[in-house]
């Protein structure tokens, strides 16, 4: 444990920094796995799931939490998944 004023607070940062990262990271996590089952069966509000996974994906690339580029890879693959679908 630390004994610095400084780095005493840097462990409760964190903690806190981490937990919120922990939530929004597992939110975006069930937006895509919802999307990807609403689009491979076929179901009537694909579209609705699929926006709002690509929303929570821009989210996450906002904060830092994952790249941009790995936030673009994402989106790609839901969407091209939707085309096919609706093809």
């Amino acid at each position: 444990m630390p004994n610095i004023k400084s780095a005493k607070k840097r462990v409760l940062v964190n903690k806190t920094k981490a937990a919120r990262n922990k939530s929004t990271n597992s939110a975006l996590k069930t937006a895509i796995k919802k999307a990807n089952v609403a689009v491979e069966t076929n179901a009537a509000d694909k579209e609705a799931l699929v926006v709002a996974a690509v929303k929570k994906i821009d989210q996450a690339a906002a904060k830092g939490l994952i790249h941009k580029n790995n936030a673009a890879h994402k989106k790609s693959a839901l969407v091209t998944k939707l085309n096919k679908s609706n093809a």
